[in-house]
């Protein structure tokens, strides 16, 4: 009976949009961290203290989820325009412009064919800095070739004017290396960095998991390129022979969530373990993140992956889960409309279908709390508004643009 009163108890929160973030399906003990499951890669211990399992800290601060736009298939990125406007790409191969009022636009024409299956589609997008005087924005997608596919970095200029949005003079300008027969671990995040540079995540595709260790190709990779495609001149392989310039580290797994650290205007990338071994990296150039070599993730059949968690010469997470969230989406909190979260990092959880808030002390992670654990939802991207407020995606056939406001 009582399984049936918290069911029904979190049927009526969903339903009237109302949340505590204090939520949770099982309640971690006092003082001990938020993930309560045993870890799946036995008999493994964290590099350093904190490294793992954050003790729970929650603000108990109180919001509401209120419901933007819905009607999108498996919502992947999403970008705001300085209208009040919202733009939103579908995995399937749609980019869509929400009005105010939450009406989506026909999809917007002069996109490229991408291929669309298992995680692969259209991805991620950003806007030029320069958005309203140019109209550029950038998208990711998994380009159909001739052997397979790869992921490219395209540009095109939005129009729209005229009735139906469209991009106009629509450039790849990024492919990354080699095409692969495979759909899965594509990552692609796309990250503006304050100095007009453009960083680009890169999966290990799965079946070519080594790849991420040799610097001949883009897989398990994150590069850094110019807005026109090219290399910046201080990237850290551009005069080693046999290495790919554009790389800025390797070592990678999946990384799906990217974002820049607006107090020291460092790259944060967060990628998925294998089962286990999710990562939380602050990738610095020229350095190795260690996978599929090291791993605090073990392999789906159970097997140990790799030669352990610590080798000379590859960097540690600066945290990590297990069992994973297998995260999507992140974002830094500096708004004002949630003081209490100020200085948070907001992550996106698919497997776990919540919203995960770390607290974090200088590059440490020192809390966890997973919000939105009633709503049931896979969480594929997290931004913050103009407007101060947490805009979520939801992944799913029948995807919504949600926004959390403060409880009124």
């Amino acid at each position: 009976m009582r399984a049936v009163a918290v069911f029904a108890l979190s049927l009526a929160l969903a339903a009237c949009g109302q949340h505590d973030s204090s939520s949770a399906k099982t309640a971690p003990p006092p003082g001990g961290p938020v993930e309560t499951q045993p870890p799946n890669g036995k008999g493994q211990s964290p590099a350093f203290p904190g490294q793992t399992r954050a003790p729970l800290r929650t603000t108990k601060t109180a919001f509401e989820v209120q419901t933007v736009a819905s009607g999108l298939e498996n919502p992947w990125g999403l970008a705001f325009l300085s209208d009040g406007r919202l733009l939103v790409t579908e995995r399937p191969g749609r980019l869509r412009l929400v009005e105010k009022g939450g009406a989506l636009s026909p999809p917007v024409e002069g996109l490229p064919a991408v291929e669309a299956k298992e995680q692969g589609g259209l991805l991620d997008l950003a806007l030029d800095p320069a958005f309203d005087r140019n109209h550029l924005i950038y998208f990711t997608y998994l380009e159909p070739r001739p052997k397979g596919s790869g992921i490219a970095v395209a540009r095109g200029k939005l129009i729209q004017a005229g009735g139906k949005p469209r991009l106009e003079a629509v450039k790849v300008i990024f492919r990354a290396e080699p095409g692969v027969e495979d759909d899965k671990n594509v990552g692609s995040r796309l990250v503006f960095a304050p100095d007009g540079n453009l960083f680009v995540t890169i999966g290990d595709r799965f079946k070519t998991r080594d790849k991420a260790q040799t610097l001949d190709n883009d897989l398990g990779k994150v590069v850094r390129i110019t807005p026109e495609g090219g290399v910046p001149p201080a990237n850290p392989f551009v005069n080693r022979p046999g290495a790919r310039p554009e790389i800025w580290s390797y070592g990678h797994r999946n990384p799906e969530a990217a974002a820049i650290n607006p107090k020291t205007d460092r790259l944060w990338v967060i990628e998925h373990g294998a089962k286990g071994g999710d990562e939380l990296n602050i990738p610095q150039g020229g350095k190795n993140y260690g996978w599929p070599v090291i791993t605090y993730g073990v392999d789906y059949s159970g097997a140990p992956i790799g030669e352990g968690t610590q080798k000379p010469g590859m960097e540690q997470p600066a945290y990590y889960w297990d069992p994973v969230i297998a995260p999507s989406g992140m974002a830094f909190y500096e708004g004002e409309k949630f003081p209490a979260w100020k200085g948070s990092l907001f992550v996106g959880s698919l497997r776990g279908r919540h919203l995960a808030r770390l607290t974090l002390n200088g590059d440490r992670v020192v809390g966890e709390e997973r919000l939105l654990v009633d709503l049931g939802e896979r969480i594929r991207d997290v931004r913050v508004g103009p407007d101060g407020l947490i805009y979520l995606l939801t992944d799913n056939p029948k995807g919504r643009i949600l926004r959390l406001a403060p409880k009124a």
